[in-house]
């Protein structure tokens, strides 16, 4: 399941000893002789819950209990931008994958377990959840990505979505590429960037759009233009 976490930008940060990624099966702490990590929950419902006994021996035999642990689960707060730059900051996480129903509470109530969500949608298991959360917290680690700077210009973590983006040809089967793009004049793209953040924002994610115009801090430093730009699409609102 987490093959992915061994390849491609994961797998190179790994080798570069910028990551270090250790996945580790619960069923090897079972005690029964089946290594079942599961049973049907108190109360009556459908479904299975993972057991204590083989998650509490699990987290202590690791000495995970010493990291922040964090269980992938619908329930839990929904990952942002904030909690993934505080996670991208500590030196050790331990990302729970849920199963079945989920997980038996006195597990997580012991631990200081933090559940989150990466949307309202159930999966399968928690290993998806958990490699999204793996991945986009990666990218926030210096040196992960080829610049610095591209994890925050991203779309979203900038307070805009992308605008939309071009490559060669200039023309392909008719359709051409604003002639703004390959005008030279890095003042009008970035205008024509802004302009189009803006009006792709309002269009799909217009409560981001008002966030990020009633925070002063994006007015500063804005030439005339990319103010009137703003103003433009404040009044549109």
């Amino acid at each position: 399941m987490f093959t992915p976490l061994k390849t491609s930008m994961l797998g190179r940060a790994t080798e570069n000893g910028l990551l270090e990624i250790n996945i580790i099966n619960p069923r090897d702490y079972s005690k029964n002789k089946h290594k079942k990590v599961d049973d049907y929950p108190f109360g009556g419902a459908q479904g299975m819950v993972m057991m204590p006994q083989p998650l509490f021996d699990c987290i202590r035999e690791n000495s995970l209990q010493n990291s922040k642990i964090y269980y992938m689960s619908p329930r839990g707060k929904l990952l942002d931008f904030a909690k993934i730059k505080e996670i991208s900051s500590i030196s050790e996480a331990t990302v729970l994958c849920g199963h079945y129903e989920g997980v038996d509470q006195r597990v997580l109530d012991e631990f200081d377990v933090e559940e989150i969500s990466i949307g309202d949608y159930v999966l399968t298991g928690g290993e998806l959840a958990a490699m999204v959360l793996v991945d986009t917290v990666a990218r926030m680690i210096p040196g992960v990505l080829s610049g610095e700077e591209s994890a925050l210009e991203e779309s979203i973590y900038s307070g805009l979505l992308e605008h939309d983006q071009y490559t060669q040809p200039r023309d392909f089967e008719g359709t051409f590429v604003p002639e703004v793009l390959y005008s030279g004049n890095h003042g009008l793209i970035n205008l024509w960037k802004l302009e189009e953040s803006m009006k792709i924002t309002l269009e799909r994610r217009p409560e981001l759009l008002r966030q990020f115009l009633e925070d002063e801090n994006n007015w500063s430093g804005r030439s005339k233009a990319e103010k009137k730009v703003m103003e433009k699409y404040l009044q549109l609102l």
